[in-house]
């Protein structure tokens, strides 16, 4: 790595540390000059696209799913690291697929998953704008099926 001092073409790596976001942190020194700089490394992934409702196509944004999970998370008992995980594993779980492209639907579908795991209320809130529910009913039949699951969960768990 060329040092950002002097130019010389040789450092060494003196630290090296994982962030959250799948960077790799390197604290370097110039062998030449002795001043020390920080690098960082991230992984190089193909892109993903993401195709739209209406057949267009953009690249994945973790961001967009992040706002759309906090926008349902709202006043919500829940941390931003619960948050961030969910995203990186909705992410990972999109990338080992190892497709080019994934529709926006199935990417909502992953993120109400991951949602009604977390929390039941931001899990509602997400499905009632992503179901965009016609009425009462259809939105009353989704908690329905809510309350069914988690009552024949409680029963499969109870019988333990």
């Amino acid at each position: 790595m060329k040092c950002i001092y002097c130019g010389f073409n040789d450092s060494k790596v003196i630290d090296s540390r994982s962030t959250d976001d799948m960077t790799i942190r390197r604290r370097r020194e110039c062998t030449k000059c002795g001043r020390r700089f920080t690098t960082y490394e991230t992984i190089e992934t193909a892109p993903v696209l993401v195709i739209k409702s209406d057949g267009s196509r953009q690249p994945l944004e973790a961001g967009k799913i992040k706002r759309g999970i906090m926008k349902a998370c709202e006043k919500r008992p829940i941390s931003a690291d619960a948050i961030d995980r969910l995203v990186e594993k909705i992410i990972m779980e999109i990338y080992n697929s190892m497709e080019p492209e994934i529709t926006s639907k199935e990417i909502g579908e992953k993120v109400m998953a991951g949602l009604k795991d977390l929390d039941e209320v931001a899990y509602v809130r997400y499905a009632s704008v992503y179901r965009s529910f016609k009425d009462v009913s259809s939105f009353m039949r989704e908690l329905q099926s809510l309350i069914d699951g988690k009552q024949s969960k409680e029963g499969k768990d109870g019988d333990h």
